[in-house]
């Protein structure tokens, strides 16, 4: 390690004395506290949204949060160790597949969703990996599956039909 490098690192450990920053990554949605002063008036205002990207650079790493706000996106950038931000709180783990998820600005409603990480802990409910790929299997119906549904649910209201006459 050169000297930047640890001088970079002695930084970081003072700017998070007293401090944790939970582990997240794009595609969580994260609720971030942060300090605002206006005037003499200071007050904690939360922003929670979906961190789009983030960005690793020492004591400039900071992340991107969007959210939509009475239906206009909105995204903040936060710089990660800023003494602004209050905390960092982990809402919900999402599933992705990419590091910067930018394709969300042009999608809105449904289509913006992202699934929840089947092994995300929250309070009492715990949830494996292995079960919830099972019941993720269970729950997808094919079409031949739903083709058979529909031919149970036909035959058994013929029989009803039949029973009535």
């Amino acid at each position: 390690m050169n000297t930047l490098e640890k001088f970079e690192q002695a930084q970081v450990e003072k700017l998070l004395a007293g401090k944790t920053i939970p582990e997240f990554a794009p595609g969580d949605t994260v609720r971030v506290n942060i300090r605002i002063v206006e005037g003499d008036n200071e007050r904690v205002q939360a922003f929670e949204g979906i961190c789009i990207a983030r960005k690793n650079r020492g004591v400039n790493s900071s992340f991107t949060v969007r959210k939509l706000s009475h239906g206009e996106g909105v995204e903040r950038v936060f710089p990660l160790y800023s003494p602004r931000v209050e905390s960092i709180e982990l809402v919900r783990r999402g599933d992705v597949r990419r590091s910067k998820l930018y394709y969300l600005r042009g999608l809105t409603g449904k289509a913006a969703r992202i699934t929840e990480k089947m092994d995300f802990e929250r309070g009492e409910s715990t949830t494996t990996a292995s079960e919830g790929a099972d019941a993720k299997i269970e729950t997808v119906a094919t079409p031949k599956k739903k083709a058979a549904a529909a031919d149970a649910k036909a035959e058994d209201a013929g029989k009803k039909k039949r029973a009535k006459a």
